[in-house]
């Protein structure tokens, strides 16, 4: 696959065909009890990403609890991640707020601790219409030194981002790339379709690790799953059986990665942050990647049943 990309190098933004594209787990942060940012767990987890073969990591995003954190902590997550990838890969880094001053703000503090890539939603509390949606990105190429992504996500923002917008933004220019954690796979096959007719200018990204298989067959450059954190070798298997052609290995490997997703539902009484990032944590845990699951306020950790379900589903799918 043919595809645009962009990487920070000595502080100038270069053109390379391949840099966007394949694996980029959306890193997991973890905390102490005390919820101050676990340095040295940080580290562990983006290193052994990066020594299984991903292409690239993104912070700051719903995984790493973006709309949790306080500007303070968002610069401490930008500044260590920067540090200890330290050029190995691409770091993307989300500046998702409310309305475009302040992702514009979040945009030029992550490009001055060293951010190669910026992802974006649109605008989520004054809700306009796509005039505005559009002029949001449009505002954020203008001012903002580095590639942009369009992080699609309705469930979050109540704002579906059309395909046919976002092909005219990447055919324009205005977008490197797209994030799509829609769940709607009609839109992205037809962006897929468009993208393709229009030379390929962005780089496709699927959000949803359960039926990354099938976002590879309609044709997306690479995935964005949070569930990487808990098994990247996966993943990498995948992308490279995927290259190769190879696509009953494909299907096999998402089959054993959507065992392990079960964490997800396994357990009991707790939904939504608590339930999905709380389980990734819980999992990082039990693996002895993090120290605690702590959890940001207002979400609890998961405890009891819970974690003892979490680790049913490890051992069976053989990761402890």
């Amino acid at each position: 696959m043919a595809m645009r990309g962009y990487i920070r190098a000595q502080g100038v933004i270069v053109h390379d065909q391949d840099d966007l594209s394949r694996r980029y787990p959306p890193v997991v942060v973890p905390d102490t009890d005390e919820r101050e940012l676990d340095v040295a767990s940080f580290e562990r987890n983006i290193n052994r990403m990066i020594e299984a073969g991903v292409d690239g990591l993104f912070f700051l995003g719903s995984s790493g609890e973006v709309v949790f954190s306080t500007d303070e902590r968002r610069d401490q997550i930008i500044r260590e991640a920067v540090r200890i990838v330290d050029h190995r890969v691409p770091v993307f880094v989300g500046i998702i707020d409310t309305e475009t001053e302040r992702v514009l703000a979040h945009g030029r503090r992550a490009q001055e601790l060293g951010a190669d890539v910026l992802v974006a939603t649109c605008p989520f509390y004054a809700l306009g219409g796509l005039a505005e949606v559009e002029e949001h990105f449009r505002i954020l190429h203008e001012e903002l030194d580095l590639p942009i992504f369009a992080y699609d996500i309705p469930v979050c923002v109540h704002t579906k981002l059309p395909w046919k917008l976002l092909a005219k933004l990447g055919a324009e220019g205005v977008l490197a790339g797209v994030k799509d954690s829609s769940g709607d796979d009609i839109s992205f096959r037809y962006l897929c379709q468009e993208n393709e007719k229009l030379g390929h200018p962005l780089s496709l990204l699927t959000g949803h690790e359960i039926v990354v298989d099938g976002a590879y067959l309609s044709g997306a450059d690479g995935s964005v799953p949070g569930l990487a954190n808990v098994d990247p070798d996966g993943y990498v298997r995948m992308w490279k059986a995927a290259e190769a052609g190879d696509w009953t290995t494909v299907k096999a490997e998402q089959d054993k990665l959507n065992e392990l997703s079960h964490i997800f539902d396994c357990t009991d009484g707790v939904q939504g942050y608590g339930a999905g990032v709380g389980a990734f944590k819980t999992a990082l845990m039990l693996m002895g990647v993090f120290e605690s699951n702590q959890m940001l306020r207002p979400v609890k950790a998961l405890s009891g049943d819970n974690v003892e379900a979490i680790r049913g589903v490890l051992s069976a799918c053989g990761l402890l």
